[in-house]
């Protein structure tokens, strides 16, 4: 069941009262009351498709196993996040205080995502990160509520640094907007590639969200690098692309990119993306049966193509369910709640995904190779990769 934030209040079906500390305490209601999922993702704007498909995956989980964790019904309340991280931790607040959710879900920008870190500490509400690749969120302010169903900036950078040093490439530069993804993309790209012998030889930043790239194409023709390492993703990967290609470099220096430089973007590329490489944790091509099964079920709910946002959202799904059935839908059963969470191993789309120590995926990331306007599996760059979450210290 989907509804919004002002539907279940004018409902009335907060069941709470309200602490000395001023947070919600719960009342004892068995396994008769619904789990509440407070669904905070950007529904406008600039990533509203990924809100949209993130939460298209959390409800067909869901809804494939009787809408309900442990046996309890469930209820997911959507709150718009407007990808604006100053409000993050007064809308996650409000969710927990008005809303009284079990759970919060979300979300797509890495800065409101850490604002609902903050909040999931400070309270000890169950956080799950459908997107949001901040490497903080499961390395220094790592907890055992605190769980992420999609990557690290790191993951899908880090194996591309063997995969262009096994090609023979030694001088690299990279390019990426200056903030958190991009740069932390480009340290795991420069970790992997470093580590065997190879040289980043220089580091391009871009203010974001600028898509001015001329300056920076010459720059690097000037260089004369072995091959080019990129983070961008959306519109940005778009112009960059083209750009690239337009500028001729595209048949002299090869590029490579972390996954998100083509995903969701071949079309709007076109054959300037023709032959890219990339990394990435799904492809949409991926030859077994779950994300056949999966896509197929998407698009029958949905009306359109399923995306890497919606395996995300659809594997987050799949986790509560291992978690709560585990419990028998006991909201209050923290530690085994936690403990079940994170032994599950999910049955996802993207291959089989279990979770690290500090509660990221461990995960094959693929090499895919654009062929024909599609993102081509053409190997596995890294089996198994888990996040070194570097600064976690999680509880015993």
């Amino acid at each position: 069941m989907l509804i919004s934030r002002r539907t279940l209040l004018q409902a009335g079906t907060i069941a709470g009262v309200t602490t000395a500390a001023g947070w919600p305490a719960r009342i004892a209601l068995g396994n008769t009351a619904r789990i509440r999922i407070g669904a905070m993702m950007p529904f406008t704007g600039t990533y509203a498709a990924l809100g949209e498909a993130g939460v298209n995956g959390l409800k067909l989980a869901l809804e494939m196993h009787g809408n309900k964790l442990g046996g309890r019904e469930v209820e997911i309340v959507t709150l718009d996040d407007e990808a604006e991280p100053s409000r993050a931790p007064a809308n996650a607040t409000r969710l927990i205080k008005s809303d009284a959710v079990d759970v919060l879900f979300g979300t797509v920008h890495s800065g409101v995502a850490m604002g609902m870190v903050k909040v999931a500490r400070e309270t000890g509400t169950l956080l799950v990160i459908p997107n949001a690749g901040a490497g903080p969120a499961t390395g220094p302010m790592c907890a055992p509520n605190i769980f992420r169903t999609s990557f690290t900036n790191w993951q899908p950078a880090f194996p591309m640094g063997k995969v262009a040093y096994d090609k023979g490439y030694r001088k690299i530069v990279s390019i990426t907007w200056k903030y958190g993804a991009g740069e932390e993309a480009i340290a795991g790209f420069k970790e992997g590639f470093e580590a065997l012998g190879g040289k980043v030889v220089k580091e391009i930043t871009v203010p974001f969200p600028n898509v001015e790239f001329q300056a920076n194409l010459a720059e690097i023709a000037a260089l004369k690098p072995d091959a080019v390492f990129t983070f961008f993703a959306g519109g940005g990967a778009v112009k960059f692309v083209k750009d690239y290609a337009a500028a001729g470099l595209k048949d002299q220096i090869p590029l490579l990119g972390s996954g998100f430089l083509t995903e969701g973007t071949l079309e709007a590329q076109g054959a300037a993306a023709e032959g890219l490489l990339t990394t990435l944790h799904y492809a949409d091509t991926l030859d077994i049966p779950a994300n056949k099964s999966f896509r197929e079920a998407y698009k029958k709910a949905f009306g359109k193509e399923a995306d890497i946002y919606g395996v995300q959202g659809y594997d987050a799904g799949l986790m509560l369910i291992a978690g709560f059935n585990a419990v028998k839908g006991d909201t209050g059963a923290k530690a085994a709640l936690y403990a079940a969470m994170e032994k599950a191993t999910i049955d996802s789309p993207r291959g089989a995904m279990t979770f690290s120590p500090s509660h990221n995926p461990v995960q094959d990331i693929y090499l895919r190779q654009v062929r024909g306007g599609q993102n081509v599996v053409i190997g596995v760059a890294a089996p198994k990769l888990a996040d070194p979450a570097r600064g976690c210290k999680m509880p015993a």
